[in-house]
């Protein structure tokens, strides 16, 4: 069956046109208005994202990003709990996409308490209320996305936050090479028999284990495996080099693949380190000799930059085709809907 067809079949909210047009996320993100003008010369001790979902993942997506130029303290917070560490010389950015996340709202609330310096990024809801009631400045997102399908909204508005208030340097260029890159992959993944659609197929029927590298493309790994959770409704792993080497590498010793049906998937990139790429290569043997098959992940762009978004974008694109290439809806997001559901009765 052909991807039009498959489209048609179990796509009923259409997010193949909503991850073709990413590009136009990546433009209104930059192209949007906000004021942080009092923030600008404030000199502050730390910085901490404080989100759950697609809204924590853009978080970590811009540690891996500005990985060679942050200079403060960053932290990216998933709980219902406040870094004990921040006080008022500190900067919290709360997103939530929908605005009702709770556990989001409830490190809000508590951060006002502390007098530092925030900043909301929502669509709306009680974040935009709470905001309000204590003019606090919002960066307003773009309505009718599901949050893991906006990230060039949430990714590019905390970019132009950093920058705006001159944590980092300009970032124009590099924005409008990301967002070409995109349109011109969003137009080759649509196409019949594309890279991605091949891969996805590669990957029916096994469970995917996900390396990366801590500090350089972990959020790509966990933004992957988070994506096969959600879009393919599969099991996902991921864990990050050097660290997997003084542990899970042992694990693989007893595997046997026709018990433990598994793929890997390795997201390489030319900047590791020497011996970091020397422990894939010795990792990936030990691998292959338990008869798992390993597929190599690696952009060939030009900049460090371009080529995380070129790999988070090709992920995003293959485990949605796993999605309907398993007759599953990539939308649906059932069991998470049941648990909020339970949580407030």
């Amino acid at each position: 069956m052909n991807i039009k067809n498959l489209v048609e079949q179990f796509d009923p909210q259409n997010q193949f046109q909503v991850l073709v047009d990413t590009y136009k996320q990546i433009e209104f993100a930059w192209s949007n208005k906000f004021d942080l003008s009092l923030l600008k010369n404030k000199k502050f001790n730390s910085i901490t994202v404080t989100g759950l979902g697609g809204s924590a993942i853009s978080g970590d997506l811009l540690q891996n990003f500005l990985q060679a130029e942050l200079k403060i303290p960053y932290f990216v917070n998933r709980n219902y709990n406040l870094p004990s560490y921040i006080n008022s010389e500190s900067l919290l950015i709360a997103s939530s996409y929908s605005g009702n996340t709770e556990e989001t709202l409830e490190v809000l609330n508590k951060a006002i308490k502390t007098k530092c310096s925030i900043v909301c990024v929502t669509t709306g809801g009680k974040m935009l209320e709470i905001a309000k009631e204590n003019n606090l400045p919002v960066v307003m997102l773009q309505k009718g996305f599901q949050p893991r399908y906006s990230l060039g909204l949430s990714f590019f508005s905390l970019l132009k936050i950093f920058q705006d208030i001159d944590i980092i340097q300009e970032q124009t260029e590099t924005v409008q090479k990301i967002t070409e890159l995109v349109k011109e992959m969003g137009s080759l993944y649509s196409h019949e028999d594309n890279f991605a659609f091949t891969l996805a197929q590669k990957m029916i029927g096994f469970i995917p284990i996900i390396y990366s590298v801590n500090d350089v493309t972990n959020a790509v790994g966990n933004r992957f495996k988070c994506q096969l959770n959600e879009n393919s409704k599969v099991h996902a792993f991921c864990n990050n080099y050097p660290e997997l080497n003084h542990n899970e590498i042992v694990g693989w010793e007893t595997v046997v693949n026709s018990y433990f049906n598994s793929i890997v998937i390795n997201i390489e990139d030319i900047s590791y380190h020497k011996q970091i790429k020397k422990r894939f290569i010795i990792s990936s043997d030990l691998i292959r000799e338990k008869s798992v098959d390993i597929i190599q992940l690696e952009s060939k762009r030009e900049s460090f930059k371009e080529r995380i978004f070129d790999l988070i974008y090709l992920t995003d694109w293959i485990s949605y085709f796993l999605a309907i290439l398993r007759g599953k809806d990539p939308s649906e997001i059932d069991n998470i809907l049941l648990l909020k559901k339970k949580l407030v009765e």
